[in-house]
């Protein structure tokens, strides 16, 4: 399967609904999943785009566009010494630069609501 991006939102879930991180997928009806942390929410979003877009393809159902209003691409300059710090953090965590970088701005929208991405 080709790989296709999907925008999605995020939200962080109250107590009383367990806490955590939502993700939902507007161009996919139904297609949600959750984690303790923004970065689990995306890992766990991901096999849910696998298994939703699956299940179209096995009922013979068409596989919906993605409904692409921005690129999600943004670049800036920032001092060498946070670079070399934000490299330091995103190996100790296992993950992308680019993905670390985006968990913190996600974390950060978070803390005033919900927030839309792509991936």
């Amino acid at each position: 399967m080709n790989k296709i991006e999907y925008p999605f939102e995020m939200k962080p879930l109250s107590i009383d609904d367990g806490g955590g991180w939502l993700i939902t997928f507007p161009d996919l009806v139904g297609c949600m999943s959750d984690g303790e942390t923004p970065e689990e929410a995306i890992k766990n979003g991901r096999d849910a785009i696998q298994c939703w877009l699956q299940a179209c393809k096995e009922d013979g159902r068409e596989i919906p566009k993605p409904n692409d209003s921005s690129s999600g691409k943004f670049m800036t300059r920032i001092p060498k010494s946070l670079h070399t710090r934000l490299i330091s953090r995103a190996k100790q965590e296992g993950v992308s630069m680019n993905a670390l970088v985006s968990s913190f701005i996600a974390e950060s929208l978070g803390q005033k609501g919900s927030q839309s991405k792509y991936f």
